[in-house]
């Protein structure tokens, strides 16, 4: 079973890449602008696009977030791949984790909820990579609001289930560990909520200092 760790190490290792070549082929497609943009117009004049040069002028609809780095051909094909084959390593650990548990104890609800939890964020994930924002926003959107908190929850029965099965220090240091991830995705989660309903459909640059949504901006890329 010791072997079995590289998945979810790879799981990481190809989502976390695998989205930062979909952001650089949107962003060298002008389908977004960079995330080190902060000046945003309300409209911009059509522009000759410059082959390896970003965007010079962007709008509101240019914000480089991940669902609209995937919106448009060719990064939308390997956004869904990401989606995908993410959604499948998510289920294999899932129930890798599962049978991990039965193994050193009995069965309990909790190991079920978050075979559950787990799969049910693996059905999210294929909605987010396969319907795309621009396209199939409703879809998209049920699907992130699936996967997100069903995620999150997986996380935190995973950190229930350390503490039940812990033995040594370094079991209970693995499960403090994974609480203080949990608490991470779920301020990341609960910061993102809001910084989706304040931010400004006008036109006013992001960085000038009357507009005051600076934050709104880093939350929502980040």
């Amino acid at each position: 079973m010791t072997a079995w760790i590289v998945l979810p190490v790879s799981l990481s290792a190809f989502s976390i890449t695998g989205i930062w070549i979909v952001y650089a082929m949107a962003v060298m497609n002008h389908h977004v602008c960079p995330v080190e943009n902060w000046s945003y117009n309300v409209t911009c004049i059509e522009e000759l696009p410059r082959p390896g040069f970003p965007k010079s002028c962007c709008t509101i609809q240019d914000i480089p977030l991940i669902s609209k780095c995937g919106s448009y051909p060719p990064e939308s094909c390997l956004f869904s791949l990401i989606g995908n084959v993410g959604a499948f390593m998510v289920v294999m650990v899932c129930f890798l984790r599962y049978a991990q548990v039965i193994e050193h104890s009995h069965r309990c609800w909790v190991n079920t909820s978050a075979l559950v939890s787990g799969c049910t964020n693996a059905i999210g994930l294929v909605m987010v990579g396969n319907f795309q924002v621009d396209h199939a926003k409703s879809l998209h959107y049920v699907g992130a609001g699936v996967a997100f908190p069903a995620g999150l929850l997986f996380v935190c029965l995973q950190c229930v289930l350390t503490y039940r099965l812990a033995v040594t220090a370094l079991d209970y240091w693995m499960a403090h560990f994974r609480v203080a991830l949990a608490l991470g995705a779920m301020i990341s989660l609960v910061f993102s909520l809001p910084a989706g309903l304040v931010f400004p459909s006008s036109g006013a640059a992001l960085g000038s200092p009357d507009h005051g949504q600076t934050g709104s901006h880093s939350c929502l890329c980040f």
